[in-house]
């Protein structure tokens, strides 16, 4: 730093000195700000780089999009949006529940007799009973084959011609496994997610029916070839919702990277594996397209590439606003939350008798609606450019919370639409634990002897998802396996087909994925 005397100095040495050090002074002055501006851009990126980092961090399950397998060994604590509700836990009164029950006429009687009198030792074997206590016990028969041997008669006929009595329809080989054990098999391996090899082995061990891996993948081929006319019903059925739901995952398919598409309503499921994700996937799968209803979806951008109405998944919105309210402390996050569970609810009260909320209570709620939108943008200002930012093409970039807002605004018919028409659902979660089911039987091993299916790579359609809501509907499942099993000839669609599937789209007909062939079958179980 310069002293007064040094500055006395400069200045009595003359004119040309003075001027000489104070350009001096001015360069080392530029110099000066202009690394201070590099250093304070270098700054703001490596701030903005940390909070783009803590934010990674913080993402899980509970607060974002990401599945609960990514959480690791420090899951997040349970923490539900539901309000808790002063009912006890556990069933409620007037619960039904299900417990075993007598039956009136058991298959098995074992008397136990009174021969003596335990105190005087008289003897009782001559007296009839006073009274008889029952208990029964419920279980299972011998489990085992039964043969069934098929003869038909040859007979000569004097005039020279042999004659031959025809066999059943389906009694084609010598020896052959029968529809119930096939059904069975099918069943174990597409429903209950079991690999081939454990399949065979309970085959084995439970039945005594020893089955190899290869004739239980030529079972799923076969039941596929079955499926087609059934499976075709499905994908115009849901062409023709009024609503349907989309939703898509990651599949690995020869180590590279597949995708596994839905399509849903109440009463079907079609799943489509691609190996692209965005519109030449969709156009390939051909619902879209053709589609005039309200599709549901995650705001991925190649959905509103369509002409259809749109609704949203409010189940992320929550997710995300959750992911604001906690990470970027903004309060207007936790005001929409409150709001969108708040509509839910008055939606749930209103439904028994309307199939909208009243015009009162949709203003209030758009009014309520606007209100946090305008505190959110009052918490997220957008700063002007700083002058170091240079000259950068394109836009520039916004935080979570800027997206979050601008994505509930200009869509918030979409985000809102549950609310305008009770017909469409608040959020996603059908086409979301559709999926989850075949993320799930993925995992399963597939064996490679499950190459030998016939076209494996055409049949790949899932198992679990819509058995799972007949089982909600406490429909018996296995049953239902053995019209597949014996024929395909169908008519229209019943009104309740839950388990329908298909997918055109043929990848590599390798061993991999051969997994996507064992999906088809159990899907297609009521509309036979």
């Amino acid at each position: 730093m310069m002293t007064r005397q040094e500055a006395e100095a400069i200045y009595d040495a003359g004119k040309e000195t003075v001027v000489r050090v104070l350009l001096d002074m001015d360069r080392r002055i530029h110099t000066l700000e202009r690394q201070v501006l590099d250093l304070t851009a270098r700054l703001d990126a490596s701030e903005q780089r940390v909070k783009h980092l803590e934010d990674q961090l913080a993402k899980n399950s509970r607060n974002s999009s990401k599945p609960p397998s990514t959480d690791g060994f420090q899951k997040p604590a349970p923490k539900s949006l539901r309000e808790k509700s002063a009912r006890p836990s556990g069933g409620q009164p007037g619960h039904a529940g299900q417990t075993l029950a007598m039956v009136g006429k058991p298959d098995h009687i074992e008397p136990y007799r009174v021969e003596r009198c335990e105190r005087c030792g008289r003897s009782l074997a001559r007296q009839p009973p006073d009274d008889i206590e029952k208990r029964q016990v419920h279980d299972l028969p011998p489990l085992q084959l039964i043969v069934t041997e098929h003869q038909a008669e040859i007979k000569l006929c004097p005039c020279g011609h042999m004659n031959k009595a025809a066999f059943p329809k389906g009694v084609n080989a010598p020896v052959q496994y029968g529809f119930g054990v096939k059904a069975a098999a099918v069943y174990l391996k597409n429903y209950q997610l079991l690999p081939y090899e454990r399949t065979c082995a309970l085959l084995d061990d439970f039945f005594d029916c020893p089955m190899s891996e290869g004739t239980l993948a030529n079972l799923i081929g076969e039941c596929h070839e079955r499926l087609e006319i059934p499976v075709q019903q499905i994908k115009e059925q849901i062409a023709q919702a009024p609503v349907a739901q989309f939703d898509e995952s990651g599949a690995r398919v020869e180590k590279k990277l597949w995708w596994l598409h839905s399509a849903s309503t109440a009463n079907a499921t079609y799943y489509d594996i691609h190996p692209r994700r965005g519109a030449e996937a969709l156009e390939a799968i051909g619902i879209l397209p053709n589609f005039v209803g309200r599709a549901i979806h995650d705001f991925w951008k190649p959905y509103f590439g369509y002409e259809c109405t749109h609704g949203l998944c409010n189940a992320h919105h929550l997710r995300e606003l959750v992911f604001v309210h906690e990470q970027h402390r903004q309060d207007w996050a936790k005001a929409m939350i409150d709001c969108l569970l708040d509509i839910k609810n008055a939606c749930a009260q209103a439904r028994p008798t309307a199939n909208h909320l009243t015009k009162a209570q949709i203003k209030n709620f758009e009014a309520r609606y606007q209100r946090i939108l305008d505190e959110g943008y009052a918490a997220n200002p957008l700063s002007a450019s700083p002058a170091y930012a240079g000259k950068k093409r394109g836009r520039r970039k916004k935080t979570k919370p800027m997206n979050l807002l601008e994505r509930l605004d200009e869509h918030r018919r979409e985000a809102l639409a549950f609310m305008y028409d009770f017909n469409v659902p608040f959020d996603n979660n059908p086409a979301e634990r559709d999926i989850r089911m075949m993320r799930f039987s993925r995992r399963s091993p597939v064996c490679s002897v499950a190459k030998r299916a016939p076209k494996p790579s055409a049949a790949s359609a899932a198992t679990s998802p819509q058995p799972a809501r007949m089982r909600w509907a406490h429909w018996t499942l296995l049953p239902a396996f053995s019209p597949a099993i014996r024929s395909c000839r169908t008519s229209t669609p019943r009104s309740r087909s839950h388990s329908l599937a298909s997918t055109p789209a043929d990848p590599p007909a390798t061993g991999q994925t051969a997994h996507w062939a064992n999906c088809r079958l159990a899907k297609i179980l009521l509309i036979l």
